[in-house]
């Protein structure tokens, strides 16, 4: 790891004296749905943080959140098992040569955990003995202060503190400031863990890269990209999208009524549309499948779709996915196959019915082997591990393949130039 590459004012792990002293870890273990892991890649991604903690004699408390348990509209937080952390430990504890205890605090109703009681306390001096190996605390957001913006929130992060020596975050993916990404940092001595130290490393790639520079984007939420796809057009060659995003893009650049886009998206497409018309960077996919419904791959009620025949019909169903075709055509082929970098944060189709685009482009992605290429998101991820596990598990032990374990973190950092202005990090650097 280079780490002349990081701003010298983040506090890295391997600085503190963490020698007898217990050390409140935070990592980004989102991963498991319905009671069960889906991907265990971001947890076998903090191992290495935590092998160091224990060299370096730390006696690790780990936190992290699972899934979003808050009602929004209620505000009651729903503690139960399709949320815990218990396939997180029972992984760990499969993993590791170590005994982990997760306190029980009981819930109060739609409150979720008002406190961390005193029952916490036999197992940290079971843990500084070293009769235990580690404590999981359960699901963050469990906790009723963890997003809170009251009292609530103050009375967490001082029982969170006094818990600990030294905090050490290693949870890239969780960029929002909560009180155990962000409060807590300003609280006690904190570290950046070697998990986020990597993947500020390979963000430096994603911001500064080497040209020719694509970028592939696709989501089903125009809103949330508008800010990054703008940021990116600045610095990419070419722009490739998927997903509503093209659909809305090509709604707007050509007048056509998509089923499932909205107006106000429309409105944000234009945007990218006038962007586009002086540096033409986004490479369109002409060949495309058009579905009556999304609620399935139903026979009879989707077909192939050409740009042309829309643009004739103005008026059409959902646009579901990329047909291969595009992906086979000299300037789509030239963008991706002659590209320096690349950087993904795409799943081109409604999943798991249309999967076809994202096979195809996901292969096309490792047929360049003279590119840096980079992995954002836990869907892309998930999906490139699905439709591609040949490419995906080189690309695990490649040097020119990186795979980020927080999507919404790179999109934030891209749209604000900088990954140190996001919130948890900038309390590792005051």
């Amino acid at each position: 790891m280079d780490l002349s590459k990081l701003d010298p004012r983040l506090r890295l792990m391997q600085d503190a004296d963490m020698k007898g002293k217990v050390v409140l870890v935070r990592i980004d273990h989102n991963v498991v749905k319905k009671g069960k892991i889906k991907d265990p890649y971001r947890i076998e991604a903090t191992i290495g943080t935590l092998y160091g903690i224990v060299e370096k004699g730390g006696r690790p408390i780990l936190m992290t959140h699972v899934g979003r348990p808050r009602d929004k509209k209620t505000g009651e937080i729903r503690c139960d098992d399709s949320l815990s952390v218990a396939p997180i430990i029972d992984y760990l504890q499969a993993k590791l040569p170590v005994k982990i205890f997760c306190p029980n605090f009981e819930p109060e109703g739609g409150k979720g955990i008002t406190h961390i009681d005193d029952s916490i306390w036999p197992a940290i001096e079971d843990l500084k003995q070293g009769k235990i190996g580690m404590i999981y605390l359960p699901n963050t957001r469990w906790f009723q202060g963890e997003q809170a913006k009251g009292k609530e929130r103050d009375v967490f992060c001082r029982e969170l503190a006094s818990l600990a020596d030294l905090f050490v975050n290693d949870a890239f993916g969780s960029w929002q400031p909560h009180v155990s990404t962000y409060d807590i940092a300003k609280q006690l001595p904190s570290y950046a863990g070697f998990l986020v130290q990597k993947e500020l490393i390979h963000l430096d790639l994603v911001l500064n890269p080497s040209p020719p520079y694509t970028a592939v984007i696709a989501g089903a939420k125009y809103d949330t990209k508008i800010g990054p796809l703008k940021a990116l057009h600045e610095k990419v060659d070419h722009l490739i999208l998927g997903g509503v995003i093209y659909n809305t893009y090509l709604a707007a650049k050509y007048g056509l009524q998509i089923q499932g886009v909205s107006e106000e998206e429309l409105a944000m497409a234009r945007e990218l549309v006038e962007m586009d018309e002086k540096d033409k960077k986004i490479v369109e996919l002409p060949y495309l499948i058009e579905s009556e419904t999304t609620d399935g791959r139903t026979e009879g009620k989707w077909r192939k779709v050409s740009l042309e025949e829309m643009k004739e019909s103005k008026k059409l169903h959902y646009i579901v996915d990329v047909q291969p075709e595009s992906f086979q055509l000299p300037d789509v082929q030239e963008a991706i196959v002659r590209a320096k970098t690349i950087f993904v944060n795409a799943v081109m189709g409604l999943m798991p019915y249309f999967y076809e685009g994202s096979r195809t482009l996901y292969e096309l992605i490792f047929q360049n082997a003279q590119a840096m290429k980079l992995f954002g998101g836990g869907d892309t991820l998930q999906e490139l591990k699905n439709l591609a596990p040949g490419p995906y598990l080189r690309g695990l032990d490649s040097q020119d393949t990186y795979y980020f374990t927080g999507g919404g973190s790179v999109l934030v950092a891209i749209e604000q130039g900088s990954p140190y202005h996001i919130k948890p990090v900038e309390a590792l650097m005051e």
